[in-house]
C-alpha cells in the first residue's frame, strides 16, 4: 500500500470521528494538556482555643478545601499544618477523637433508623463512657428540645430537625474543634436561629473552637467576631467582621414618608440614587457621608412624617468584597 493510499484510508476512518466532534478527544489520548490550579496559596492561619471563626468566599474560593485539609481528608502539597498538636494527614485516632465535622449537604445519620441509633453507634466508635454519653445526650436534648424526635426515623424528620440531630451526633464525644460547612443551608429562618443559638451556647459553655463556612452572612454576623475572606485560594482578609463591613458598606438606604405628595420638581444632590418613588414615600441610596446633605435638602422641600435610614443590604456588600482585588486589602 502506498503512502497516498494509506492517508486516504486513514481519512476514511477518521471522517466519522470528525463529524461526531470527537477529534479533540482522540488527540487527548496522545497529547494531554494539564491545567494546574492552586486551591489554596500563600495561606497562613492561626486559631486560638475557644474562638468562633467565620470563613466566607464565593463558590470555588477554597473554603471546603481548607476544611478538608484541616481534617486530614486531603493532604497539602507544601507547607506545614498543625491542628490541636497533630498533623492532620497522619489520621491518628487520637486526633480524630478531638474534632467533628458537620456539612450541610452531607449526613452522618442512618436514613432508615432513628437518630438515637446513630448516637449509640457513635458512642461505641468513639469509646464514650456510659455516664458521659448519657449526660451529653440529655444536655443536648434539653438544649434543642428534641426528646420526642429521638425515636423517629431520620427520613421522617424535617431538614431543620435533621440538622439538629447532626450537630448532636457530632458533639456527643466532646470534640475540642468542630468544622461547620454550610450548616444552615436550606433551613427556614426559625431553624437557622435555633442552630445559631445552639452553637453560641456550645461555644460559650464548653469552650469548643468553631470554624464556620457559610454563604448566609447572618450566620457569620450573629456568631463570629472574627472573619476570613477567601477568594481564588487566597486569604484576602482576616479580622473583625464589623471592620470589614464598615470598610465596604459605603452607602445607606434612606426611606422618607411624606405628609403631602411631592411633585416631580424635587431637587436633590446629583450623587443620590433613586430606588423607589411613590406619592407619599421616597427611597434613595446615598453615600454615608452625604446622608445629612440629602436630609437637609428634603426637609427644605417636603413635609416629612418619618425618616428611616438603614445600612445597605449585606448581600450587596459581600458581592462588592468578592469583586475587590487582593491589593484592596493590602
Amino acid at each position: 500500500m502506498s503512502v497516498i493510499e494509506a492517508k486516504a484510508l486513514l481519512k476514511t476512518y477518521l471522517r466519522p470521528i470528525k463529524e461526531a466532534g470527537l477529534t479533540g478527544s482522540l488527540k487527548s489520548l496522545f497529547h494531554r494538556s494539564v491545567l494546574e490550579k492552586k486551591a489554596l496559596s500563600d495561606f497562613d492561619l492561626t486559631v486560638e482555643e475557644g474562638e468562633l471563626v467565620g470563613i466566607i468566599g464565593p463558590n470555588g474560593a477554597g473554603k471546603t478545601t481548607l476544611v478538608k485539609m484541616l481534617c486530614g481528608i486531603i493532604q497539602p502539597t507544601s507547607g506545614f499544618l498543625s491542628v490541636i498538636g497533630f498533623r492532620p494527614g497522619d489520621l491518628k485516632d487520637d486526633f480524630r477523637r478531638q474534632y467533628a465535622v458537620v456539612m450541610g449537604q452531607k449526613s452522618q445519620l442512618w436514613w432508615d433508623l432513628p437518630s438515637l441509633d446513630t448516637f449509640r453507634l457513635n458512642k461505641e466508635i468513639y469509646g464514650i463512657p456510659d455516664d458521659r454519653y448519657r449526660k451529653n445526650l440529655d444536655d443536648y436534648v434539653d438544649l434543642f428540645g428534641v426528646s420526642e424526635l429521638l425515636q423517629v426515623p431520620v427520613r421522617n424528620l424535617s431538614l431543620g430537625e435533621r440538622m439538629k440531630m447532626e450537630l448532636m451526633a457530632a458533639l456527643l464525644h466532646d470534640p475540642k474543634l468542630i468544622f461547620l460547612d454550610e450548616p444552615t443551608i436550606g433551613l427556614d429562618a426559625i431553624a437557622q436561629k435555633q442552630i445559631r443559638q445552639f452553637l453560641k451556647e456550645v461555644n460559650a459553655l464548653r469552650n469548643v473552637t468553631v470554624l464556620l463556612t457559610s454563604h448566609y452572612m447572618e450566620d457569620i454576623r450573629h456568631l463570629c467576631k472574627r472573619t476570613l475572606v477567601i477568594n481564588e485560594g487566597v486569604k484576602m482578609y482576616d479580622g473583625p467582621l464589623d471592620e470589614l463591613l464598615e470598610r465596604f458598606q459605603g452607602q445607606r438606604d434612606v426611606q422618607v414618608t411624606l405628609s403631602d405628595p411631592v411633585g416631580m420638581d424635587l431637587v436633590l444632590p446629583e450623587t443620590v440614587e433613586w430606588t423607589d418613588r411613590q406619592p407619599y414615600r421616597l427611597q434613595f441610596r446615598v453615600d454615608r457621608t452625604e446622608v445629612r446633605i440629602l436630609l437637609a435638602s428634603l426637609l427644605s422641600q417636603c413635609e416629612i412624617e418619618d425618616i428611616r435610614i438603614e445600612d445597605e443590604e449585606i448581600s450587596n456588600v459581600i458581592e462588592r468584597i468578592y469583586r475587590s482585588g487582593r491589593e484592596v486589602f493590602a
